[in-house]
């Protein structure tokens, strides 16, 4: 997350300007209304993380003089990508387009200036990057003979690799250590800077929630504790649900509360049995999560929600997830986690759900209680809701069932702590179905998984999150970098 865009926590709770602006969501078809402006909650400001990277090529001059390190010398020979690929330009044009990427990342890229072409200059490189201890390297070849020079870096750095060669840079079958090189990321392609983005953002992925925290509010808990996850070094604290409900309770509905509850209201497509408490109950449980992530200093929240009774944070949560605050239900921490790793990856909130399946038609269904409105990012148009009742129980809490646009790409995504598995699926979206007839919860959306033959094979178990976006590539990258195992589509 950029830090240059984080407001204070504290003032952004006190402030009515920003309750105002909550109170400016809009409803209805995403094609016509304006979208938000949606200033996160603050976030612990981050530690960007290094990359440092190298051009490889030898100087024009080098080839002519029949003194360049590979088996051509002898022959002034310029392999491929031929004396008219122009490296030096070439360097200049990535570099450019490189910091542009991570302008917005948590990372700060370090390339050298001066190519790299002798087997002592690699030997250099690997000197200075033991003593800076990067979080990772970006490796751009652009000289086919080179390619075995890379070797030693490969062996001496054991954190993720992007390597990059263009079509053309190679000769014949790309080669095969690359292609298969664990925790590496090759490609090989023609100006392909989306795959770069991917890499990069991989990283950035990696770093951020290693210095994010989590808060996880549980009915289990008799005092705080705290614990972490392994994989991605991010610290848990935990809490007792005590400590929410009596925030809650606490508080008294303002005037910035009664004009959000009447802004969510008024611009919903259909209000279905709920009454006014309901929109006050909702507000009020938005304001007691914000207060826990300030007092807690948390990046991310999980709550142990069913039986919270009329302070169920259903709108909190859907409010949150938009701006990229991630809000997980049912404390449930994988699912959590994932919507951690799709926010900072894919720039998007997701949909925390429950899987079912229309075997007749081998369709995927998703439905649960909250849902984002911002389906395509923070910053841009809300998608269409209805408001109905919480499906399961009494009192009668407001939940979203918020429109998902037919025909659009989505992604179904799971990381599990537990087993380092990352699932991620491609599909498209037929259509969010009426209740009646489909059962289940306020949200549903129906989805298409391209190519899966049985779409009871992609069950990871409960709480998968559903992404609108194509992102499936990116978590296949990350997982290839950081050694998940991976069930994907592509």
């Amino acid at each position: 997350m950029n830090t240059n865009c984080i407001q204070d926590r504290r003032a952004f709770l006190k402030s009515a300007a920003a309750l105002a602006a909550l109170a400016a969501w809009p409803m209805g078809c995403a094609t016509q209304h304006a979208a938000l402006p949606s200033a996160p909650l603050a976030t612990r400001k981050k530690k960007p993380g290094l990359v440092r990277g190298a051009f490889f090529y030898p100087p024009a001059q080098l080839v002519l003089d029949g003194k360049c390190e590979d088996s051509w010398a002898p022959q002034h020979w310029f392999t491929w990508p031929g004396n008219q690929f122009q490296p030096e330009q070439q360097q200049a044009k990535f570099t450019e387009r490189l910091h542009q990427m991570t302008a917005g990342l948590d990372l700060t890229l370090k390339m050298n200036a001066q190519a790299i072409h002798t087997d002592a200059a690699i030997q250099a490189f690997l000197q200075e990057v033991e003593q800076s201890k990067p979080e990772a390297l970006l490796l751009v070849n652009f000289w086919n003979s080179f390619s075995p020079k890379l070797k030693p870096i490969l062996a001496a750095f054991k954190g993720p690799i992007i390597v990059y060669q263009p079509v053309g840079a190679n000769h014949q079958l790309p080669p095969e250590f690359l292609r298969t090189a664990p925790r590496v990321q090759y490609i090989h392609s023609i100006e392909n800077w989306e795959a770069l983005e991917r890499g990069l953002r991989a990283v950035h992925t990696k770093v951020q929630l290693a210095q994010s925290r989590m808060l996880r509010v549980s009915g289990r808990l008799e005092r705080e504790a705290d614990d972490s996850e392994p994989f991605f070094s991010l610290p848990i604290h935990g809490i007792p649900a005590a400590h929410f409900n009596k925030l809650f309770d606490e508080l008294t509905v303002t005037d910035e509360d009664r004009a959000l509850a009447r802004s969510v209201r008024r611009r919903a497509l259909s209000v279905t049995d709920l009454e006014e408490k309901a929109f006050l109950d909702a507000v009020r449980a938005h304001t007691a999560v914000g207060k826990l992530l300030e007092r807690h200093q948390a990046d991310a929240i999980a709550i142990e929600c069913l039986f919270l009774k009329h302070r169920k944070p259903c709108l909190s949560f859907a409010l949150n997830n938009g701006r990229l605050v991630p809000c997980g239900c049912e404390n449930d921490l994988n699912a959590t986690l994932t919507l951690m790793f799709g926010a900072s990856l894919f720039g998007r909130g997701g949909f925390q759900h429950n899987p079912e399946f229309d075997t007749e038609h081998n369709h995927y269904f998703a439905s649960h209680c909250t849902c984002t409105t911002k389906l395509h990012g923070r910053d841009q148009k809300d998608a269409p809701y209805h408001l109905r009742s919480f499906f399961h129980q009494m009192p009668k809490s407001l939940a979203l069932d918020v429109q998902w646009p037919a025909g659009e790409t989505a992604t179904l995504v799971k990381y599990q702590t537990t087993k380092a598995t990352l699932d991620a699926w491609r599909g498209r979206i037929i259509s969010s179905p009426t209740c009646p007839p489909a059962g289940g919860c306020a949200t549903r959306a129906l989805v298409s998984l391209d190519g899966v033959a049985d779409v009871c094979s992609v069950y990871a178990g409960p709480h998968p999150i559903l992404y609108c976006g194509d992102f499936a590539k990116h978590a296949k990258v990350f997982a290839q970098l950081y050694g998940l195992d991976i069930r994907t589509n592509i």
